[in-house]
């Protein structure tokens, strides 16, 4: 009985295992040519000096180890455009010669699909998945980009000492942000929603260092922060003078110290174009707009931090719009007046969260040029802003800096998606102190040139911030005549119709040359009754 007992259940196996053999066959397939990728991509690996050229970020890889074997994980920096990848170290002599055998576990072999390379995956700060689908944006969404790591270069000071600027995803519930927060003992000050993201200020209560607190944010906040950086401060690029000699009374429309309208040729320019209602930017210190040159021409006011109006911005602004007993440059223009600098004991300083929250205010209300008049380091939260803007056909206009010929690059005139402009003096010489490099575009006067200043007066003043100002002004008038006109049109009408200056050609002193304004605009052709005040999309821009 048992045998007859038995002989069924044994046929039943039998039938079972022959039934199950495919599926076994096909696992035990499929294991063979994954330990045959795996070894051809260790020998692969082992070869050394292999390049890749995608992403940026540190990517560590790891084996999974079976019971009774032994294995090491391996990591490399993938660096951009070229990062070297190195191995395990496991490698030794003939290794590359014959394929090793695969060693066949003993427990059951598990079939699953392989990740697809390239597959997404848990966003790290600035390093894994540097292309982070927000939502909102057409079929893939915008998307944030970051740029590096964050944390500021070795020797880097100018930055506020106790805060961080961090970038969130904008749905990010805010009982994870206040998680996040708590977690690392910051304390939340405030925040703006841009594109998707969220970025907020944040203080450091204690004595730990930025930097110190960027590389927790790094290993805290993975999966969390997209990108953690240092507040960085921007200084205005004017020269003091002698209190003394501060504020003059100009003579007449024709003083001497209006010596930039001849040598931008801007009354010849000015028969065909004074950019009429060309929204222009100014990012600056708090602008008197109630000064007789500027009664009427600022159109609206962004103010980050209630200041009272000061000389720099004011007499930015004079430089592009003034039209009483001054000429500007764009006298028929408007302003847009963002309020990002407040005053110190020389000029007026400003950070990179009142910068980019006010450029994001200045984009929002339709500014077709913004002009940066001031100077200071590289910040990678500012050159996602800049390089948004270049897309959506904004055209940025920066000051060199005044930090003289040996000082390194200043930003953001050393940004690709910038002009950046020097100063000249009434001879065409060099502004002293300008700053020198191969980003420099053009020049225009910058030396004792005679501007307003607050409370109805005027100033003789020097420095890259305000041949910056003069052709902003200039490229208002160029899109008046022709408001397809992009970043890249505008540069190269600016360069290839500038007087040469200095050594023969373009140098790193003057760029293409002194800026002649009649010639830019005549270069862009007739203007047309389809052009002519017509509203053109970004993407139409050149």
């Amino acid at each position: 009985m048992r045998a007859n007992n038995e002989n069924p259940s044994t046929g039943r196996t039998k039938a079972t295992s022959l039934a199950r053999l495919p599926l076994v066959l096909a696992a035990v397939a499929a294991a063979v040519s994954m330990a045959s990728v795996a070894d051809a991509a260790q020998r692969s690996e082992s070869s050394g000096g292999g390049k890749v050229t995608t992403g940026g970020g540190k990517i560590s890889t790891s084996v999974v180890v079976t019971p009774g074997s032994k294995g090491k994980g391996s990591s490399g920096n993938i660096g951009g455009g070229g990062g070297r990848v190195t191995g395990g170290g496991d490698k030794k002599p003939g290794d590359n010669d014959h394929p090793r055998k695969p060693r066949w576990p003993k427990h059951p072999i598990i079939v699953g699909t392989p990740p697809a390379i390239g597959a997404a995956t848990t966003p790290a700060l600035g390093v894994v998945n540097p292309r982070l689908n927000l939502g909102g944006g057409g079929p893939s969404g915008p998307q944030f980009v970051p740029n590096g790591n964050g944390v500021p270069p070795a020797g880097e000071q100018r930055y506020v000492p106790d805060e961080v600027l961090i970038t969130l995803a904008a749905n990010t519930p805010a009982a994870t942000v206040n998680a996040l927060a708590q977690r690392l003992n910051l304390n939340r000050v405030e925040s703006f929603d841009s594109n998707g993201v969220t970025l907020f200020r944040w203080k450091i209560p204690d004595r730990r260092s930025v930097p110190a607190v960027i590389r927790s944010l790094q290993a805290q906040g993975r999966g969390i922060v997209l990108a953690a950086q240092p507040n960085y401060l921007y200084q205005l690029q004017e020269q003091p003078r002698p209190p003394g000699e501060q504020q003059v009374a100009p003579l007449s429309a024709g003083d001497p110290a209006q010596y930039a309208l001849a040598k931008l040729r801007l009354p010849q320019a000015h028969t065909l174009a004074k950019g009429d209602k060309v929204l222009i930017a100014v990012i600056d210190s708090a602008i008197d707009t109630a000064h007789p040159e500027l009664v009427g021409m600022v159109a609206n006011t962004y103010d980050a931090l209630g200041e009272k109006p000061h000389v720099h911005g004011t007499a930015v602004a004079g430089a592009i719009v003034a039209h009483a007993k001054l000429m500007g440059a764009a006298p028929q223009a408007r302003i847009l007046g963002v309020t990002a600098f407040g005053a110190t004991e020389n000029s007026a300083e400003g950070t990179t969260y009142n910068i980019v929250k006010g450029m994001d205010w200045a984009v929002a209300q339709g500014a077709r040029i913004i002009n940066m008049s001031f100077a200071g380091p590289r910040d990678p939260e500012l050159e996602r802003k800049m390089a948004d803007a270049r897309k959506r056909g904004i055209v940025l206009i920066a000051a060199a800096g005044n930090a003289g010929p040996k000082s390194e690059p200043l930003y953001p005139a050393a940004d690709p998606n910038v002009i950046a402009v020097t100063a000249t003096d009434a001879d065409d010489k060099l502004f002293a102190d300008a700053n020198r490099g191969r980003h420099i575009a053009v020049a225009a006067p910058g030396v004792d040139i005679l501007l307003p200043a607050p409370e109805a007066t005027y100033q003789v003043i020097s420095g890259t911030s305000f041949a910056a100002a003069e052709v902003s002004g200039i490229v208002a008038l160029m899109l008046e005549r022709k408001p397809s006109l992009g970043q890249d049109g505008v540069r190269r009408a600016l360069t290839a119709t500038a007087q040469d200056l200095g050594p023969k050609g373009f140098d790193t002193q003057f760029g293409a040359g002194l800026v002649d304004a009649y010639r830019a605009i005549v270069s862009l052709g007739p203007a047309t009754a389809e052009t002519t005040g017509r509203r053109i999309p970004a993407a139409a821009r050149q």
